[in-house]
């Protein structure tokens, strides 16, 4: 299921007029892209196949398997990677827009589970859990929910170094300033995997999906950085992958806390170079400091 993504262009030049005061002046602008990608799967016999889309969401095309893939994961509509037969791309050009389609088809004889995918057909690239019918139908349980979780002791100083870091290794957003990011590190601080996306919950699950695909998961032994904000379907999908410990740039949610206390994460809010809040700790991770 190796894809070739050399054709997927993820930023754009666009000409526009700057005004400065009483100035004008023309330059040359980059945008990041923002694009339909649909997600169909196909399961049943091998014999009988049944046909569903399972969602839109507007996201900057790349890594759009490993996108498909980490959705239908954290969405529990599949457990495993062993779950799917194959994933590979549609492709259709329309006179009005791109439209992008990813197929996912799922072993043969398995049956998704599809109670969970309570929505609108459309999703926004901002807004993954827009269209969901309860909070409760997005309250997925890991299936890593109960399996061993690691003690983990951790400097403060590790922590400071990650946004830097994150950013560093962010060469589109350096271009567009457009774009969210999902990083995920081991404990000393070390980059493993970074994804980007227009929007927040599409580089999670494509970070998750790349994981996923890998049999890298439970992420139990990792830190995961966000770019931004840490909303409740950001710690919903780290709570599947096994993630322990999260820390964004920007604020939680409440919602978001509660989860975190929920699934017993450690969840840091507005990382900066030299500090940051702890808004739930977790019984398996001690942060040192100086004063400690």
């Amino acid at each position: 299921m190796e894809i070739n993504y050399s054709e997927l262009v993820s930023i754009k030049h666009v000409n526009v007029e700057k005004i400065d005061g009483t100035k004008i002046s023309s330059f040359l602008d980059t945008l990041s892209i923002e694009e339909p990608l649909e997600i169909r799967i196909s399961y049943g016999s091998e014999t009988e196949k049944i046909q569903k889309n399972i969602s839109v969401t507007m996201r900057t095309p790349g890594n759009d398997t490993d996108l498909a893939i980490g959705f239908l994961f954290t969405e529990g509509i599949i457990t495993s990677f062993e779950d799917i037969k194959n994933a590979y791309p549609l492709k259709m050009n329309c006179l009005s827009q791109k439209q992008n389609i990813i197929q996912v088809d799922l072993k043969d004889n398995f049956s998704p589970n599809l109670m969970q995918t309570d929505r609108n057909f459309y999703t926004t690239s901002s807004c993954g859990v827009c269209g969901k019918s309860s909070i409760q139908s997005i309250k997925t349980v890991s299936p890593f929910r109960n399996s061993l979780r690691l003690s983990n002791t951790i400097d403060a100083s590790v922590f400071y170094q990650l946004s830097e870091k994150l950013r560093t290794a962010q060469s589109d957003f350096a271009s567009t300033g457009g774009l969210h990011a999902s990083g995920l590190f081991n404990t000393k601080g070390d980059l493993i995997l970074l994804t980007e996306d227009v929007g927040r919950h599409n580089a999670l699950d494509k970070l998750i999906g790349k994981s996923l695909a890998n049999k890298s998961l439970p992420l139990n032994e990792h830190i995961l950085l966000l770019s931004g904000r840490a909303s409740f379907e950001l710690i919903q999908k780290a709570a599947m992958a096994g993630i322990s410990i999260i820390a964004s740039i920007g604020a939680p949610s409440s919602l978001a806390v509660e989860l975190a206390v929920e699934f017993n994460i450690t969840l840091l809010g507005f990382l900066k170079e030299s500090r940051f809040n702890i808004y739930n700790a977790s019984d398996q991770t001690v942060i040192l400091t100086a004063s400690k």
